[in-house]
């Protein structure tokens, strides 16, 4: 039966064969129509899974926060028509924290068939390395640009991490992450816990949980680190 299949992708540079089931490369050789977040990093990915994909017989649709509803609704025929389609994120799992959710929703109101295959997600990992608590936690994106609004919602992530015994989790671009442990630091208790993961599943891995206090002068360079923030009591 045709799917919309959800095809992850590496988080970096790991190999494939770390991170990726051999399973998912025998769906994506098979696929003809690929909806993806960026054209060129998905061609190299394809590339990767296997080289003897021939790219210039596949057809790609872009899909970011650029991309219209209008655009967005005329990307399922092949599917409609029986052909299995692939959405492919830039980094991770698609459709989480990422725009191939959008198409997925129309998918699932079409009635059309939806198959997310496994592979790495950075917010799943993080969870599982921080020591914080797995059963009750949410991704928060990224937040506010200004800094008073953003100590604000620090302030409100911790205090709903307290009350509500709930992980919290946050994301920043990654050359400003520097300047958002900064502000970590300044805005929570000293007894509150932050686990920073950086690169996850890359050589350069790095996870590690401490109290506001605890960090307090030993935090590494986090410039152009893809990173996760995790607050909790």
């Amino acid at each position: 039966m045709a799917a919309l299949y959800l095809i992850p992708v590496t988080l970096g540079e790991t190999p494939l064969n770390q991170v990726l089931p051999a399973y998912n490369t025998e769906v994506i050789i098979a696929i003809r129509h690929f909806i993806v977040e960026d054209v060129r990093s998905a061609r190299r990915f394809l590339k990767k899974v296997n080289r003897e994909i021939d790219i210039d017989t596949l057809t790609f649709y872009p899909l970011n926060k650029h991309t219209s509803p209008e655009a967005i609704s005329g990307y399922l025929k092949p599917l409609e028509q029986g052909a299995s389609m692939g959405v492919i994120s830039e980094a991770g799992c698609p459709a989480v924290a990422d725009p191939g959710a959008e198409v997925v929703a129309m998918a699932q109101r079409k009635g059309l068939e939806v198959v997310p295959l496994v592979g790495p997600s950075s917010i799943i990992l993080s969870v599982m390395a921080s020591g914080f608590n797995g059963q009750s936690f949410a991704f928060n994106g990224y937040l506010p640009i200004e800094q008073n609004e953003r100590v604000k919602r620090l302030k409100v992530l911790e205090q709903r991490a307290y009350n509500e015994h709930q992980t919290q989790l946050f994301i920043e671009t990654p050359y400003r992450n520097n300047k958002m442990v900064e502000e970590i630091l300044q805005t929570c208790r000293p007894g509150t816990r932050l686990c920073i993961a950086a690169n996850l599943t890359c050589e350069d891995a790095y996870v590690r949980t401490h109290t506001v206090k605890e960090w307090q002068g030993h935090v590494p360079d986090l410039s152009k680190r893809p990173c996760i923030f995790l607050l909790y009591k």
